[in-house]
């Protein structure tokens, strides 16, 4: 592993040759042969569908893992894959997940979709990608993917074929003799052939493709990207975005006897792109408990555990999982451990604080994104962390903070600690191509090649990346984005509705909540209770159901008649941090909420003399956005 430490250490990175001359796999098919070839008889993916720390689990070496994603392509190469079709999957977290993924991007384009999305959504992304053949579970309880697979599939006529994963087979007797009799029953409205995933892979060869790897870089996987409505967008990801990603985990985190637990979904880039496939660049082993992840049963209660019986190295977390783990005691040895990885979401500074000082672990905070196959920046590891930035880009990444045009035309770069847009280039960046609908890309990249992630930030004078607010509306609730017009439309369609501005409202767990403002029409009469019932009857995504309603007599606006969100978001968070200090009895309040050009939107609190500040440090600090003290 190289140090990586400061500016200096990611800049002696690039200087040992350019990216282009590094010879990494151009294949995932290569990828794979070479970590089997250098670590073959290594434990690779080790699976628990219970979270017991003594419970059943199944390991799979490396030797194991290109066998059987060989198995894998080749059996989805026979169903009529070729390199541009697509094998979606709607699966929970197991090893036939992890082989669909690495077999489907062999043969083909992978295509995970979340399990949590509606039927409609679920057929809207295959349609999207059209996908010919889908990878799902078998009916199973206290699950209704397979229900929802099924709905899907009378809805997406170009899927060809359906493989079904069958769970029992990682229970143990007299749970997986159960299991047959309790299966919930699945509705099935299509004619698609329907086959056993693990029986149909097995008529394979394991020892070699049956078809030519494919033979150069080509777009591997489709990633949705969260929260859609209607047709939902795209992103393509390349083999060489993949091993990018692989490659900054093996040269930067993660050697051969590394042990990383993930309780992250495989439908979500940070699992696959960033776990995955820095396992495979590096040969490490890495631990996926239960099917659900960290939603699974007891999988808080026993996390400790879990981390003693596989003795990890790296916990891969994200802050809604740092806030469920610090309300349980570390009740075991964890002296393996040496560092958490979080993502997807900004980390609030208490609950940094909180977790370093309970598990004597360093927290790493990075920034990554799907348009970008992930990866962009990191807090270093051997450096300085500071507190509330996403750390330095990665090497190979470069960040510029800029004003752009909506066509994408540079207006100027911002200057040191100035906001701008976050705008990226690196290797796992498609310029012109990131969205599979060309449409959707106009504009989309600064200069026509830094990807415009919509996101507002600066760059101190250290090269350190700070993200202050996001150019785009997206509510960011837990790491799961979801785009408010869906609960605007929502909530329009009340008779008694005008206007409906909704935003992301600051929580102490899940980072933001969505928060609507309603405008009603001239002499109408609703309850907030009313909307908050029609919302959850017309709200399709449950995560994107208002946990707050408020009615105003006019919502801010903006000279030609839009939403003015600003406003919005600032009564919410006074409304939310009173809330907050009022319920712990401190004496201090939030008297405004101003906009600061280096920090975006910040809580200013006026002391009184009995105030407590350190309590008051410690309640605010459960959240993410900024505040200070009224000068």
């Amino acid at each position: 592993m190289a140090p990586y430490a400061t500016v200096d250490d990611r800049n002696a990175i690039e200087a040992e040759k350019p990216w282009e001359a590094r010879n990494t796999p151009t294949t995932m098919y290569q990828f794979l042969a070479e970590v089997a070839q250098k670590h073959g008889a290594r434990p690779a993916v080790s699976y628990q569908i219970t979270s017991g720390p003594g419970d059943k689990a199944e390991t799979l070496t490396w030797s194991d893992m290109l066998a059987k994603s060989t198995q894998a392509a080749n059996m989805f190469r026979s169903l009529g894959v070729g390199e541009k079709d697509v094998v979606a999957y709607l699966l929970p977290n197991a090893n036939e997940t992890v082989l669909t993924l690495l077999g489907g991007s062999i043969a083909g384009i992978v295509n995970p979709i979340n399990p949590l999305l509606d039927a409609e959504q679920i057929a809207s992304i295959l349609r999207e990608t059209g996908a010919k053949i889908l990878v799902t579970l078998k009916s199973f309880p206290k699950t209704d993917v397979a229900q929802k697979a099924a709905e899907a599939v009378a809805l997406a006529p170009n899927v060809e074929t359906v493989l079904e994963v069958d769970l029992n087979r990682y229970l143990s007797p007299p749970k997986s003799w159960i299991v047959p009799f309790i299966r919930p029953k699945t509705p099935v409205s299509h004619n698609v052939p329907v086959l056993d995933f693990n029986r149909e892979v097995a008529k394979y060869p394991s020892d070699k493709l049956a078809f030519a790897d494919s033979k150069g870089d080509r777009v591997a996987a489709y990633f949705h990207t969260g929260g859609t409505t209607g047709m939902p967008k795209v992103a393509q990801h390349k083999y060489s975005g993949m091993v990018y990603n692989g490659w900054l985990g093996n040269k930067l985190l993660f050697t051969p006897e590394d042990v990383l637990i993930c309780p992250l979904p495989l439908f979500h880039v940070f699992a696959v792109q960033v776990v995955l496939m820095a396992v495979v660049a590096s040969g490490a082993h890495v631990v996926f408990p239960t099917p659900a992840g960290y939603r699974g049963e007891g999988v808080f209660d026993n996390f400790w555990k879990l981390i003693e019986r596989w003795k990890v190295t790296f916990v891969i977390t994200v802050p809604t999982a740092i806030s469920a783990l610090m309300q349980r005691p570390v009740d075991a040895d964890v002296s393996s451990l040496k560092v958490a990885f979080s993502g997807s979401a900004p980390l609030p500074v208490e609950l940094y604080n909180r977790f370093e000082k309970a598990t004597g672990v360093t927290l790493v905070e990075g920034y990554g994104l799907t348009e970008a196959t992930c990866l962009v920046s990191i807090n270093p590891p051997d450096g300085q962390k500071k507190i509330g930035s996403v750390g330095l880009p990665f090497p190979y990444t470069e960040v510029r903070i800029l004003d752009c045009a909506p066509d994408g035309s540079i207006k100027k770069e911002c200057n040191i600690d100035e906001v701008g847009e976050i705008c990226v280039y690196n290797p796992g960046v498609y310029p012109g191509h990131t969205y599979t609908e060309e449409e959707k890309n106009v504009g989309l990249f600064a200069d026509g090649k830094y990807l415009r992630t919509g996101d507002l930030g600066r760059l101190d004078s250290d090269g350190y990346l700070w993200i202050t607010g996001r150019a785009k509306d997206l509510i960011i609730r837990g790491g799961h984005n979801i785009d408010p017009a869906e609960i605007e439309e929502a909530l329009a369609g009340h008779p008694a509705v005008a206007m409906v501005g909704a935003i992301g409202q600051p929580d102490a767990f899940a980072g933001e909540l969505p928060c609507a403002y309603v405008e009603l029409v001239d002499g109408a009469d609703v309850s907030v209770e009313e909307l908050m019932a029609y919302a959850k009857e017309h709200v399709h995504e449950r995560a994107a159901c208002p946990k707050h309603i408020e009615i105003l007599d006019e919502l801010p606006k903006t000279a030609v008649g839009k939403v003015f969100k600003p406003d919005l978001r600032k009564r919410a968070i006074k409304r939310v941090y009173n809330a907050a200090l009022a319920e712990k009895g401190l004496a201090a309040e939030v008297c405004d909420v101003i906009d600061s050009k280096k920090r975006g939107l910040v809580a200013v609190l006026a002391p009184t003399s009995e105030v407590n500040e350190v309590e008051v440090e410690h309640c605010l600090g459960e959240f993410t956005r900024p505040w200070q003290w009224k000068s």
